[in-house]
């Protein structure tokens, strides 16, 4: 018999929008090797191996191209499965052991919501021709332990950014979250998230990035709860909520396909 594996559209209220991310639940550890191959086949910007390990699950995340040490879409993808397939019963939280430490999920109604570390981001300097690459030039420029967040002048810049990703790729971080203030009031904030780097040059809601974008807008804006969305051709919406050192994520998830891998 095959091993189980899911593709399931992240915040995403149906199929087609949100960021696609594989979900494969196993019944034993297997190596890096055969995971990087899976996630290489399933072509992905994140895919999720699972193992169940006491009232938890370890949880790896990779790209087409390498390991990760931090992805929500794929986290909520995963927390999503475990509760359809009745792994976890669904008043249960879902726990997970990580290289960032322990994650949980929880079901509000329709919704999931994720306990993430916060990922704020100190001023930094602009590489030398990043606003080339991006074609806009950043207002602000930040970093943090993982990438690069740029302040951009509009959501107009922001949605009609066309960067240069082999020159992003050149960068030494996993990416670049672009981002500005909300024109409507729908939404607070919008960001974009380009990462060539470890293999996708645009991620379409990217949950890690927002772990950064929270307490960024937190202090701009003066809110602890708020509304984003991630203007990639997909699109995502992102409910974030500033807790301290954590950042709440919450977002819909919807199965796209449950298959069987024979490998």
């Amino acid at each position: 018999m095959g091993m189980p594996i899911f593709q399931v559209d992240a915040f995403a209220s149906e199929p087609f929008e949100g960021n696609p991310a594989g979900v494969c639940l196993l019944s034993e550890e297997r190596d890096e090797r055969w995971m990087q191959k899976v996630a290489l086949e399933m072509n992905l910007s994140e895919t999720a191996f699972l193992v169940q390990r006491g009232e938890g699950f370890d949880l790896r995340w990779f790209t087409p191209k390498t390991e990760v040490d931090l992805c929500g879409h794929a986290t909520l993808a995963s927390a999503h499965v475990l509760w359809e397939e009745g792994v976890v019963p669904p008043g249960d939280a879902a726990r997970f052991h990580t290289k960032s430490g322990l994650l949980t999920a929880e079901r509000l109604n329709a919704l999931i919501e994720m306990d993430f570390p916060a990922k704020a981001e100190e001023a930094a300097r602009a590489p030398a021709g990043l606003a080339k690459a991006l074609g806009a030039e950043p207002l602000y420029l930040g970093r943090n332990a993982f990438d690069l967040i740029a302040l951009l002048e509009d959501e107009k810049t922001v949605r009609e950014l066309s960067p240069d990703c082999v020159k992003l790729s050149a960068l030494d971080v996993r990416g670049v979250i672009v981002t500005a203030e909300a024109g409507g009031s729908e939404f607070d904030f919008v960001s974009r998230f380009f990462a060539p780097a470890v293999g996708v040059n645009e991620d379409p809601v990217t949950g890690s990035a927002h772990c950064c974008l929270a307490p960024f807008w937190a202090r701009r804006l003066g809110k602890e709860e708020m509304t984003g969305f991630q203007a990639s051709p997909r699109g995502g919406v992102v409910g974030v909520r500033v807790e301290g050192a954590r950042v709440r994520l919450r977002g819909r998830a919807v199965t796209f396909f449950k298959g069987e891998m024979r490998a």
